[in-house]
């Protein structure tokens, strides 16, 4: 009897230490935590420095970065029939000449509306790959993230599928990153936290910006619309995302981030320490393997300074981080 309460006495404090909250003022990546994630027994991944979480940038501050909420729309799921894949597939080798935007990492600024940016630049991807590259839209997350409101709460989070939902029964009109031209152009800034990176600080995290209703490039809005004519699911298993993304292109997917996320570099993430963070949305343009590593190839909203220039690897066929969770696309109209 003294074991069994011992053992639920240490149960108890287990569960009480896992629980304990995060110290939301302490810096997001520590030199300790870059030292434990590179020598920790079978990592498949470097960490190191991004300039993205430098100079004094805190838990909570990346943590609003993190702007997926799940408790929206779900599309329906697509029944996708078992084939044959190649072992490796990259969407800007596959399209990149005739559509560029395959190769774009975009920036979300100091705000979380990454379930939009996931969810645009697919949409982007998709326009240009079903027009065999005649049509190149740069879809706007300006639009999406400010006018979508039944998508959730602009920079406070949204929700991918509904996102896509919006695509097919709303539209969006074009718009590329700050300054970067279309309809409606991201209005927030890329920014960095380093003194001494290319690109302005980030601030304090931004106010969703006010729904555009007029063209900034002299169009009209109801001229510049594109919309999907369906949108839909995928299932977890991996054939089935991979068979989507080399058929008709990007997907957006939607991952659980840890700590040990912020700092990588290359390689293929996998958690291995530290505490969940929140909720995040990306592009997933294809698959490989590295050193007998399954992954998925991603694109982030971070700009080219985190990562491999904005993009990462993560373990693929495993649901790493649940990446494999929540994978959402759908046909241009």
């Amino acid at each position: 009897m003294r074991v069994l309460v011992a053992l639920v006495v240490l149960a108890s404090v287990a569960i009480t230490l896992a629980r304990r909250p995060l110290n939301l003022a302490a810096p997001a990546v520590t030199p300790q935590l870059i030292e434990k994630i590179n020598s920790y027994p079978g990592v498949k991944f470097v960490a190191g420095v991004n300039s993205r979480f430098e100079n004094g940038v805190t838990i909570q501050d990346a943590m609003r970065l993190m702007g997926v909420k799940l408790n929206g729309r779900r599309p329906a799921l697509k029944v996708i029939a078992p084939q044959a894949v190649p072992d490796s597939f990259d969407a800007r080798a596959q399209w990149g000449k005739m559509c560029p935007s395959t190769s774009e990492i975009r920036d979300q600024a100091n705000c979380g509306s990454c379930w939009a940016f996931g969810a645009v630049e697919a949409m982007t991807d998709r326009h240009c790959i079903f027009t065999n590259g005649t049509k190149q839209p740069h879809i706007s997350a300006e639009d999406l993230n400010s006018c979508c409101v039944d998508c959730g709460d602009g920079c406070d989070g949204g929700d991918p599928g509904s996102a896509w939902d919006y695509w097919v029964n709303t539209g969006l009109v074009t718009g590329g990153n700050f300054g970067q031209g279309g309809c409606a152009p991201y209005s927030l800034a890329p920014c960095d936290h380093h003194v001494n990176g290319t690109l302005p600080p980030c601030g304090d995290i931004a106010n969703t910006p006010n729904c555009p209703t007029t063209c900034e490039n002299g169009d009209t809005w109801t001229s510049d619309i594109h919309m999907g004519s369906s949108d839909y699911s995928i299932s977890d298993d991996a054939n089935a995302i991979q068979v989507e993304i080399m058929t008709n292109g990007p997907v957006e997917a939607a991952f659980t981030v840890y700590e040990d996320f912020l700092p990588y570099q290359s390689g293929v993430y996998h958690h291995v320490t530290g505490d969940e963070l929140g909720g995040h949305a990306v592009k997933i343009l294809g698959w490989g393997t590295e050193n007998s590593s399954p992954y998925w190839l991603v694109a982030n909203s971070w700009n080219t300074e985190w990562g491999a220039k904005g993009f990462f690897k993560i373990l693929r066929g495993s649901d790493e981080c649940g990446i494999e969770d929540y994978i959402v696309g759908g046909i241009p109209a």
